[in-house]
């Protein structure tokens, strides 16, 4: 079975012309620009455990007429994207912290 909604992927070059893939998490499009939340992907499993919940914050900028994606510069930007981002993230993935809210941090479970 193939599954047709797969990750969208992406291929970054740095500045010594090493690829890296990345994960598109999630963009948002405001009044400030277009920003990639961008999580690396790994072949070995045990790194992407020890990387569980890392990303990072790309802004789209056009350079020579052509889309590329640049580091946030901005302290101030990137702890409020990265806020928006995390937002939306539970928002999208949710958690358990509503059940553990709801029954006031207590855990009904009888066994």
């Amino acid at each position: 079975m193939q599954d047709d909604f797969g990750a969208d992927l992406l291929t970054l070059v740095d500045d010594e012309g090493k690829e890296h893939e990345f994960e598109v998490l999630d963009v948002i499009d405001n009044e400030e620009g277009c920003f990639y939340a961008l999580q690396p992907t790994y072949d070995d499993p045990q790194e992407k455990v020890e990387a569980e919940g890392t990303y990072y914050i790309f802004e789209a900028v056009e350079e020579n007429g052509e889309q590329e994606l640049a580091e946030v510069e901005n302290d101030v930007l990137l702890d409020k994207l990265a806020k928006q981002f995390e937002a939306r993230f539970e928002e999208f993935f949710g958690g358990d912290d509503e059940e553990e809210d709801e029954n006031g941090g207590q855990d009904d479970d009888p066994s």
